[in-house]
Order: structure tokens, then sequence, then C-alpha cells
């Protein structure tokens, strides 16, 4: 076998009887105990021998009141029948946290500025530690790789519950993916992550706790995908198969009568047309009927779980079933409460941080914030750490728009290089990044693999507006009314109607490159508008200019080929070419067909998934791509930088971030679950 990770299995000889209950050791003080298999986390049984000790767990003394809160909830049992027979030992980072608090988080809107959030209170088969290097076990106590990577086996815990009560295990797996992953009745199109170049996985039941992957070819980076992505591997089948007709023979009579037409619809109304967490529940969209659910919103292995949401927000309670516990047997959370706020507004946004009402926020927090943060974290009793954004800054034009004439211009890689080279990225990193970012183009992967020069990295990236007037003068774009400004080449005005989202990037940023695109004749307008707008807009072909952060790290790559098929990346993130996306999707029934290096990149993103990271041949496709994707500047970049994590100093066993960054999602390595508050 290619690699077993089992991590219930290491024990160690210890003389005389174990130690009634188990030592309080954190990352601070590990007081003696040898680690585990894995950084700052241990299987039970490996715990109790490295601790010479038995461990007794402990529960939330609210457990019972939080769970009666829980809609569909029954009874509460004790704890032997709460946490698994296996749970997972966290150890604290700084010390054995107490019970009890409200955790208040700050989001844009229901679906927007929402994932800093989210990433507090999930988990899915595995996890990066906190080192984003080291993929450790989570909903998973373990797995195995065969030889060549065509087989993903998946070890889970007996005893382990949804939040509900009921049995977790690998037919949630089977049924996430058959069923609703892969199911053109819920979803038209599967994601790219559950397929390996393009084609659909077979998931096989091996037993209650163990559950197979086999991949129609290789793909090493299917653990990684797992690790960090925020689209969760299981689904309770024991809930939302009860709507499935391949489930359940009365699924659409089940699903009449709490008031959705069919099952599918119901199966839609629970999980959401997308696989976000922060989809709206049935208690939002069909309010009238929550009396009658099962339950306000689908079980969960997270955390916490949402009990009401409106508008204005939602509020979520631990899971009294959680599988996780700390050194000292106490089962996590700490928090009991959490609460998020939906906040349209940037300003008011900010206001709210420097008044100190929210305990944690980094998504959609830009450097501009930052002094201001900064000026008031004293008095404030916060806490704001600048750290390195993964993601850069990117513009893209509309080769597929709807104005032909524009199109023509918008396709014309003259055009691209030309609004590339108009920028003053010096500029921007002085006025916007206060002098702490790197100029730098967009070349897909970051941190920066070792087969991308700095060629690659500085293509078209140099301020020469020189080079931009000669290029648009060379394509036909000239001032003909004399205006300052250039027409088309068929003498129509041209006016870029630039619309940014906050959550995207600097609205700042976005006026200076206006400006610069004014300096060589290509006028402009720049406007904010809210995230959920923008990506409305974005999708449906609508813009001429798309801006918004954009990179990923080679883990991630490795899982997903989004950025390199069109539209390059998912409705939540920067797309372009929306109609060749569609012409790939409907093997060219509609859209446009895209040119034949956008086939190249499709081609070479499926082999270099299925090659060993390091090799010779995967550095040598990998270098490839990142040429294809800097000689056509389909994404142009701008500056890599640093952006703001902002957390209350109440909030401990809080650890400093490496990254302010989406890519390994957020918090999820940061263990959040042991967190508590100390107000």
């Amino acid at each position: 076998m290619k690699k077993l990770l089992l991590t219930g299995v290491a024990f160690a000889a210890f003389a005389g009887a174990a130690n009634a209950g188990c030592p309080g050791i954190t990352v601070a003080d590990m007081q003696g105990v040898a680690p585990g298999a894995f950084p700052q986390q241990f299987a039970l049984a490996t715990f109790e021998a490295n601790a010479n000790c038995k461990m007794e767990f402990t529960g939330n003394p609210d457990s019972a009141a939080l769970n009666a809160r829980i809609i569909g909830n029954g009874d509460l049992p004790d704890m032997a029948g709460r946490v698994p027979a296996e749970p997972l030992v966290v150890v604290p980072y700084d010390a054995i946290g107490k019970f009890g608090g409200t955790l208040d988080a700050l989001s844009n809107a229901t679906e927007a500025g929402t994932s800093d959030f989210m990433s507090i209170r999930h988990v899915n088969l595995v996890r990066y530690s906190d080192d984003l290097q080291t993929i450790v076990p989570n909903i998973a106590k373990g797995w195995e790789w065969n030889e060549d990577f065509t087989q993903l086996t998946f070890f889970l815990r007996k005893g382990h519950k949804w939040s509900d009560g009921s049995d977790f295990g690998a037919r949630d797996v089977k049924f996430w993916y058959d069923n609703l992953a892969t199911d053109s009745n819920v979803r038209e199109k599967p994601k790219d992550y559950v397929l390996v170049g393009g084609e659909v996985m077979d998931v096989v039941v091996v037993d209650a706790q163990t559950v197979q992957f086999n991949l129609p070819s290789p793909k090493p980076g299917l653990l990684s995908h797992f690790a960090n992505h925020y689209a969760q591997g299981f689904q309770p089948m024991g809930f939302l198969g009860q709507f499935h007709p391949d489930i359940d023979s009365n699924a659409d009579a089940n699903a009449k009568a709490i008031g959705f037409e069919n099952g599918y619809d119901a199966i839609k109304g629970y999980y959401g047309n997308s696989d976000w967490m922060d989809t709206p529940t049935p208690m939002l969209t069909k309010p009238d009927l929550v009396a009658g659910m099962p339950a306000a919103t689908v079980p969960t292995l997270e955390s916490h779980i949402i009990i009401s949401e409106n508008t204005e927000g939602r509020h979520l309670v631990a899971n009294p079933y959680f599988f996780q516990v700390d050194t000292a047997g106490n089962q996590l959370p700490y928090i009991s409460e959490q609460d998020e706020l939906f906040v349209g507004e940037s300003e008011v946004r900010l206001l709210k941080l420097v008044n100190s009402e929210v305990d944690y926020k980094s998504q959609s927090l830009s450097l501009d914030y930052a002094p201001l943060l900064l000026e008031n974290q004293e008095k404030g009793n916060f806490t704001v750490d600048l750290k390195p954004e993964i993601a850069l800054n990117t513009f893209s034009f509309n080769v597929t728009s709807e104005n032909m004439a524009k199109r023509e211009v918008f396709g014309d890689l003259r055009f691209r290089q030309a609004m590339s080279v108009a920028m003053n990225r010096d500029e921007i990193n002085e006025v916007v990044f206060f002098g702490l970012g790197a100029p730098q183009q967009y070349t897909a992967f970051s941190p920066t693999p070792s087969f991308v020069t700095k060629e690659m990295e500085q293509s078209f990236a140099q301020f020469d507006p020189a080079m931009a007037n000669a290029l648009l003068d060379e394509i036909g774009m000239k001032d003909v009314d004399g205006d300052g400004t250039r027409e088309l080449p068929n003498g129509d005005k041209l006016v870029l109607n630039i619309q940014v989202a906050a959550q995207g990037g600097s609205v700042k940023l976005v006026e200076l490159v206006g400006q610069n695109w004014r300096d060589v004749g290509i006028d402009n307008t720049v406007k904010e508008i809210t995230t959920d707008e923008y990506r409305s807009a974005a999708s449906s072909n609508q813009l001429d200019v798309t801006f918004y952060t954009k990179s990923q790290p080679l883990a991630v790559i490795l899982g997903i080929s989004e950025l390199f098929q069109p539209p390059f990346d998912n409705y939540f993130n920067h797309t372009s070419g929306m109609l060749w996306g569609q012409y790939v999707d409907t093997d060219g029934a509609s859209g446009v067909k895209p040119p034949q290096w956008v086939y190249d990149l499709m081609a070479d993103i499926d082999i270099f998934q299925t090659a060993i990271v390091g090799t010779d041949e995967s550095n040598e496709i990998g270098a490839r791509m990142v040429q294809n994707i800097v000689d056509n500047l389909l994404f142009i970049g701008t500056v890599k930088a640093v952006a703001p994590i902002y957390h209350n100093n109440d909030l401990k066993n809080f650890a400093e971030f490496k990254t302010q960054s989406y890519a390994y999602y957020r918090t999820y390595p940061y263990r959040a679950s042991q967190w508590f508050l100390d107000e």
C-alpha cells in the first residue's frame, strides 16, 4: 500500500495502572506527554497510552438547554451516547477552555462575506494543520491510498453521530456523492472537484465505518481537496434521503406533507442549489412551515448548528453530539452560541469592528481598513494582524461580450497587453498597500511553485504607458472626436463600466487603475455594488470588466481544475469568458467556441492532476500551463499584498494565522472548536 494512516492504533507500553482522568495538556505545555502521529491532536487510544491515563468525558453544562433549541432533536443522552467511541482529542493552544458565551460574527449578506464565519464551525473528512502543509484526520480517523492513487479509502469513527443523534457513517458519504453531488436532478452539472478528468468516481461502502473512492484515473490531489474545501464529503442520508426518490419510495409524499412540490424540491430547500453552507434554510424560505418540519435545517457534523435565521442574520448553538474533546475530556466546542449579523455597507461593518462589536473577522477586510483598526485596537481591546494574502487582485475583460465591437477589442491580445502595462503597479502598492506588497502578473498559482519563473511573474507587468498607447493605436482605437478618449475601431464610443464588490478587493485600487486607463485614453466609470449584484451581473455576461481576487495554492489546484477551464472559476469567484464556458458545457450546442489555447489549458490541467508533484513531468506541465496563462493575459494581475485579521482579545486559544486567505478555507486549519471566551 502507498500510505496507511490509521490514527487509533499507536500504543506505548507503560508500567503500572493508568491514572484516573487525563492531564489537560496544551500546545504551550505538553507536560511531558509524547506527541501523537499528527500535530496538536491525538486518537483517543494514542493519547491515553502516551499520557498513561483513562479519559473521562464532560459535557457543556448547558448542553440540554442548547439541545432543546434545536428543532427536531429529542432528549439528550448521557456523554456515552453523544461522543464517538473514537473521538478526536484536540490539544488546545494555550489553555483548557471554559464553556459558555456567544461568539459575535459579521457578514455582508446571507451568501456574501460569510466564509470566514462558516470556517469557524467547518469540518471535513480531513484538514490541513496550521502549518498549511500537513494533512491530518478530522471526520475521518484515517485514510489509505493504493499504489497508483486510483483508490482512496477513508476510515470513519465508530459511534459518530449527526447533530440530531442519528448515526453517521460510510453510507452518508456515498449518499452525498451518488444522490446529491452527481445527481443531475440536484446539480444540473457536477462540480469539477467531484470528478476526475471529467469522469465520475465509484464510491463503495465497504462497511459501516469504511468508504472507498475508486477513481477512473490517478488524482493524488483528491485528499488535499477534502482537506481545504468548503464542500463537505458527506450529507445525512437519514434526513435528506426521505426526500430522494432513489432512497425512499415515499419521497414526494414526504416532501408534500411539509409544503414542498416534490422530493427534489425539498432537497434543494434544505441542501440548497449550491453546496455552500450558508444557503438559506427552509426556515427563511418557508417560515410558515417551521412548526411542521422535522428539522429547521439539515443535521450537521459541524461544531454549531443553525437554529434561527432571517434576512438580518443567523443564530447557532453548539452541536451536542460534536466528535471532538480536549485533553481533559471536555467535549468541544467550548463556545455555546454563535450570532452572525448581516451588514451590507462596508462603512458600517468597519464601525462595528472599531466599536468592538465583533469577536473575529477576516473576510472582506481590505488593507484600506488597517490604519483605523490599528489606531483603535488598544482602546477597543482587539488585535489586528496583517498577514499575506494568497489570492491576487485581478482584472479581466469580457471576451464574450454581447456587444460584438467590444468583444472584438477585448478578445484582441494587444488590448489586454496594453491595459496591463498601463497600470502603475508601484503606485498601487504605495497608495493602496502602503508599500507592503509586490507587483505581479497573474499566474494562477500562489504561493509560487518552483516551475514558475520571475519572467512569468513579471510578464507585461511593467508600467509602460508608451507601449500601451502604441498597442491601442495599432488596434485602431483612436480619439476620433477629440475629447481625449479613444473610440472603438468602428467609431463607437467606449466607456468601461467597472463595477466593484468590496469583498473582491480594494475599491481604491480599482479607482487608481481606472485613472491609469484614462491616461492612455480608455474612458471608464467605477461604481461599488454589493457582492450579490456583482456576482449576478458577472455570471449573466453583463460586465465589461470583472475584478476580484484570484489565485490558488498548488495543493488546491491538484484537486480542483476550475482556474483552467472556462469560465475559469465558479459563481462565487472571478470568472471570465462566460460564453466560452457555455460552449464547453454544452458540447458546442450554445455559447461561443474558445480559442485553441483554452483547449490546451484544459487538456494540461487534467494531465497535471495525475502527475506526482515535484517530478519532472509535473513541473514541465505546470510551467507550460503558466506560460499559456501569462501569454494570453485573460486575467491581469496587480499587486500581491497583505490584509488584516481581526479578533477580540477576550477570544482565547486564538492562534496567529499564517495567511489571510480563503485558499485553505480561512479559519479551518486553526481549530476554532477550542476557542473560548474569557470576558
